[in-house]
């Protein structure tokens, strides 16, 4: 197995940080999972005005770099823009990380940062 096949292989999962209804959403989808005790972790993270941009943190950073079975983290635009430095700081291929609208916050791809490194690709 080549060594960009082993980076991916068992990546089988996807990760979301959002509000409760795209959490909800995606939850009932099939996304959620939790792995075995006696550490389970879930690959999800439910944030509302309560939630400190430490756990938001601490959440990106487990999904991005201790979990190796996490293929695309999905986290709404809004709460991206609360950790917007650690969403730009990261430049991995995987996992995958995609900012999506919410229902009570609009897509502004002004804001996204993986349009922007796009955009500087093609000299925008």
């Amino acid at each position: 197995m080549s060594a960009s096949t082993a980076a991916y292989k068992d990546r089988q999962f996807l990760a979301v940080i959002g509000d409760e209804d795209t959490v909800t959403g995606l939850l009932l989808a099939g996304v959620g999972h939790v792995t075995a005790p006696p550490d389970s972790q879930k690959n999800f993270l439910v944030v509302d005005a309560k939630t400190e941009n430490s756990a938001i943190e601490a959440a990106f950073e487990r999904y991005t770099t201790e979990r190796k079975d996490i293929a695309i983290l999905l986290i709404n635009q809004h709460i991206a823009e609360r950790i917007r430095h650690r969403v730009e700081a990261y430049t991995a291929a995987f996992p995958a990380v995609l900012e999506i609208p919410s229902k009570d916050h609009p897509y502004d791809p002004e804001k996204d940062t993986v349009l922007k490194r796009v955009r500087r690709l093609f000299g925008e």
